[in-house]
């Protein structure tokens, strides 16, 4: 007989961002970790097909998986927490379901029935949200997490589906996990339980019984708030669990073990597991709430007022900072704010700049001052996707003497376009879907510095563009001292660039925040950080100081 897959459907409740999908990711590395097979699916209730042509603005980041596809930036999470690569059945949108569904009344499927919401969309989505369970290899249990918030109308189809699978799919085979909030009234000085109250209601009027809640607090919940919670939700204390704020989210998957979340989960469905093997993640959250060295690392773009869109970077510097033993303070700095008052004013005392991907010219001037600044300073320098083509504009400029030298994306009458549209981007007018998307080969130089990181000169990376170093200027930016040190194996595209002479200076073509991991950073966000820190204390400031130190401790 075929192994029948467990579900756990992860809703949310009060108000957006209280953290599902750090929730979910948390459950599965548990159940992980205790030997499981995990799936994490993100259903989110937009009509947009996927968020790739959405302003980051209004949704954060678009996380790219290794097959090319545009999704929800929770992926990364479920991705960075369970060391796993996602695919575009990983990311499920209302735009998805009803493009199939309306393409399918199209051609005739439904044989002259009226298309209704039930059972035609909510049979959709539970045959998507089911079509792991029949792989080769179905897993054993899969975390759905239901985007938005109990109440909002455009998840109703989604909560209506996980409803008829608890019925269809029988209670010991589904669990229901909400996230809920137990806001801190500060005048008043009191935890308030009636929100979570209301949201529970609100979800058992849909006809769905929680049977575990998240409670989301910045203050400790004690065992008699607990009792009236389970009281009036009619969920078992002991399936109360305190979600309370976290120095980091890495936190968050030992805080749920410590209340017994997971067993909580193994129980239900009958499982009896070994206890959780998490000993290297609580090590590295141990260096992470514990650094022993501090760096102040500038990210200049121009959606530094809404974090989200950066969120795999920042990450990825949290990861690093743990092989270097060291926090990593992001100094969040304007490019247009840099264009108005100088590079001097912002980046002066920083120990590295990165400059990530974007679209769109607002804020390149800013960003290719930036960049000289860092350059002529020798103060570290990583630059990602647009980060790395305004790093050769810069180069062009200032180093090969190619004063009106920029990117082709934003002026079409140039003299220089030293970054041009992709040969195979000509004549593409939809905007979904259709730039480099996904893993690509890239061959690495030996003897650069992205190859000492790698350890080797064939890696993949995730890319996400349309425009690319044009070859024609490849030749007099390396005769002038621009190395370019990863290349795809054709030899067609220029993935990486780095200035032979400068102590840490490599600006790629590709997204490496997006393959970084808790326990397994990516190599040049490692070696970026190090690379930081040496500078840091290369300051003669620091060097009194160290040797000040080593003269105390030799007494």
């Amino acid at each position: 007989m075929a192994k029948k897959t467990k579900y756990i459907f992860v809703t949310g409740g009060v108000v957006s961002s209280l953290g599902k999908g750090i929730s979910a990711s948390s459950i599965g590395l548990l159940l992980k970790s205790r030997g499981l097979s995990v799936v994490n699916l993100k259903c989110d209730p937009y009509i947009n097909v996927d968020p790739g042509t959405m302003n980051p603005f209004q949704h954060g980041e678009v996380y790219v998986t290794d097959d090319g596809s545009e999704t929800d930036l929770d992926l990364g999470h479920y991705e960075r927490f369970l060391s796993a690569s996602l695919t575009k059945d990983h990311n499920l949108t209302s735009g998805q379901v009803y493009n199939t569904v309306i393409t399918r009344e199209r051609r005739g499927d439904y044989l002259g029935a009226t298309v209704q919401v039930i059972p035609h969309i909510t049979e959709e989505i539970k045959n998507r949200i089911k079509r792991f369970e029949k792989t080769e290899n179905p897993p054993d249990v899969t975390i759905v997490e239901i985007g938005g918030t109990v109440g909002d109308i455009e998840s109703l189809p989604f909560l209506e589906a996980i409803r008829q699978m608890g019925l269809e799919e029988g209670r010991d085979h589904v669990m229901y996990l909400h996230v809920t909030l137990v806001p801190y009234i500060r005048t008043a000085g009191e935890l308030k339980t009636k929100p979570t109250q209301h949201s529970v209601k609100e979800l058992r009027g849909i006809g769905i019984q929680p049977d575990m809640l998240l409670c989301r607090s910045e203050k400790a919940i004690d065992d008699d708030m607990r009792k009236k919670i389970s009281l009036f939700c009619s969920v078992p204390m002991n399936a109360v669990i305190t979600a309370e704020d976290v120095s980091t989210i890495y936190g968050v998957p030992l805080n749920l073990h410590a209340q017994g979340a997971d067993k909580i989960v193994c129980d239900h469905f009958g499982w009896e597991l070994p206890e959780p093997n998490i000993v290297e993640w609580e090590k590295m959250v141990e260096t992470i709430i514990n650094p022993q060295k501090h760096i102040k690392i500038g990210i200049c773009g121009k959606y530094v007022h809404l974090k989200d869109a950066y969120k795999s970077i920042i990450e990825s510097f949290v990861h690093a900072g743990v092989t270097s033993k060291a926090e990593v303070d992001l100094i969040w700095v304007s490019s247009e704010e840099i264009k108005k008052h100088g590079a001097e004013k912002f980046l002066h005392d920083l120990d590295g700049l990165l400059i990530p991907g974007g679209f769109g010219e607002r804020g390149v001037e800013g960003k290719i001052e930036a960049i000289k600044y860092v350059r002529e300073n020798n103060i570290p320098f990583f630059g990602i996707c647009l980060g790395m083509q305004c790093a050769v504009i810069e180069y062009a400029r200032n180093v090969c003497g190619l004063d009106d030298a920029h990117s082709y994306e934003f002026y079409r009458d140039l003299k220089h376009p030293v970054i041009h549209l992709m040969a195979d981007q000509e004549g593409v007018t939809d905007l979904g879907g259709t730039m480099r998307l996904g893993a690509y080969p890239c061959t690495v130089i030996k003897g650069s510095k992205s190859e000492i990181a790698y350890g080797k000169t064939d890696v993949s990376e995730r890319h996400r563009h349309r425009y690319e170093l044009n070859n024609s200027y490849r030749e007099m930016l390396t005769d002038n001292g621009l190395m370019m040190a990863g290349v795809s194996p054709d030899e067609r595209l220029v993935e990486i660039v780095e200035i032979k002479v400068h102590p840490w200076f490599v600006g790629v073509q590709y997204h490496p925040e997006l393959k970084s991991r808790p326990t397994e950073p990516h190599p040049l966000f490692r070696d970026f950080v190090k690379a930081a820190v040496t500078y840091k204390e290369s300051k003669p400031e620091n060097k009194k100081k160290n040797e000040a130190d080593e003269v105390n401790v030799s007494k």
